[in-house]
């Protein structure tokens, strides 16, 4: 279920050719940057403005005058970017997705219909087509110590070579409010979190996480 294919559908994101040939998502994270410099020329005028450098917003987007845009950065259609939002550049910010009210945006790529409306940290992370997260729930995208960052699957370690790396949610993943995926959490599709919960490791797709040893499945 760490297959790129097996929690995204490319289909819903303008940065699919991004993905092409790498196995696990969290393979694009140093490639962002590079892919929005090279894809931003070659979007239609008619359709995006391109207000400074690295920077394109699609012109039926809505960026409220408070946010703040950092290149590299791609702002799809119907796109929102809410008051005090603040995207760091290296970001993608899907088809109809919402970046709200003080959400923080680095190094990342949300799908289209993505959701992270209210008091979020999105770092270092892929969040797939209509993932939501509730008010105040973040990506923890560096460990305490500085290590390296290993993606935990059962007894497997996958080490993923990135000091900075915060989660994967496949499609459909809905995260309750104030909760914390930390360093290197992926969630299967269609997952829900339960609200304040800290979320580690590999959590499958179609469940119900409410909390660390009670994963229930969703019926």
């Amino acid at each position: 279920m760490l297959g790129t294919e097996a929690l995204l559908d490319l289909t819903r994101t303008i940065a699919a050719a991004l993905f092409a040939g790498k196995k696990y998502p969290w393979e694009i994270l140093g490639d962002i940057g590079e892919f929005i410099r090279a894809l931003g020329p070659t979007l239609p005028a008619g359709e995006f403005d391109h207000p400074k450098e690295d920077v394109w917003i699609a012109r039926d987007a809505k960026v409220y005058p408070s946010a703040w845009i950092d290149g590299p950065c791609i702002i799809d259609h119907e796109a929102q970017v809410r008051h005090c939002a603040f995207i760091r550049g290296d970001a993608i910010a899907g088809r109809g997705s919402v970046v709200g009210n003080s959400t923080e945006l680095k190094n990342s790529v949300l799908f289209d219909g993505v959701q992270v409306p209210h008091y979020n940290y999105i770092g270092d992370s892929i969040l797939g087509y209509k993932a939501h997260m509730g008010a105040g729930s973040i990506t923890s995208n560096i460990k305490s110590d500085k290590s390296l960052i290993a993606v935990m699957y059962g007894a497997e370690r996958i080490d993923t070579g990135r000091k900075k790396f915060g989660a994967v949610l496949g499609d459909g993943v809905e995260v309750g409010c104030n909760s914390v995926l930390n360093p290197g959490t992926v969630i299967g599709r269609n997952t829900i979190v339960y609200p304040v919960s800290g979320v580690r490791g590999v959590i499958p797709e179609n469940c119900i996480y409410k909390s660390a040893g009670d994963i229930a499945p969703r019926v």
